[in-house]
């Protein structure tokens, strides 16, 4: 089975867990934590990729270190991810499970590039005026190009809105190229 519909069956199997207990939100931050944690520490990532470790003694670890401080059913979930060797596809159960949530609760993400820095102010007004545009909570990432000159470009998924001076005066360019033949 390829690994992102694998990756994406566990992080609904999650949601749902999640969703029974209440707190999708919460556990989203906890996947994301577990998914980050193995990405930073090479111990941790050698543990649970070793096949000379049993996963007796990986579920072992997990229910010692995890425990008494994150919900069972989470610390279950580890452990069937361990148990079915699928341990590290975790950070791409967290990815999944984060388009799941934000799918969810009608959240997504925008990529939103300007050419100069914007305060907060900014990027709230924008946030706003694109949650009215997409019918849905929008969370814009900010970057800066000051290649665009002024102006904004807005990435949501597969849609492109470019707003910026650069495209302006390219489109310009090839009008007044186009004319004087």
């Amino acid at each position: 089975m390829e690994t992102a519909t694998v990756a994406r069956n566990y992080a609904e199997v999650l949601h749902a867990l999640a969703t029974r207990a209440g707190d999708p939100e919460g556990w989203g931050r906890l996947i994301d934590a577990v998914a980050q944690a193995l990405g930073a520490d090479s111990t941790m990532r050698r543990f649970l990729a070793s096949p000379r470790i049993a996963a007796a003694k990986k579920q072992a670890t997990l229910a010692r270190a995890f425990g008494g401080t994150l919900p069972a059913p989470f610390v279950r979930f580890l452990s069937t991810l361990v148990a079915k060797r699928r341990q590290m596809a975790i950070p791409q159960i967290a990815g999944e499970y984060r388009a799941i949530l934000d799918a969810a609760v009608g959240r997504v993400h925008a990529t939103v590039t300007v050419a100069r820095p914007l305060d907060q102010a900014g990027v709230d007004a924008i946030a706003a005026r694109l949650s009215t545009v997409f019918a849905a909570t929008v969370v814009p990432h900010v970057q800066v190009d000051p290649e665009l000159i002024g102006g904004i470009v807005v990435r949501v998924g597969d849609t492109v809105m470019d707003g910026s001076v650069r495209r302006r005066l390219g489109a310009l360019r090839r009008r007044m190229l186009g004319g004087a033949r």
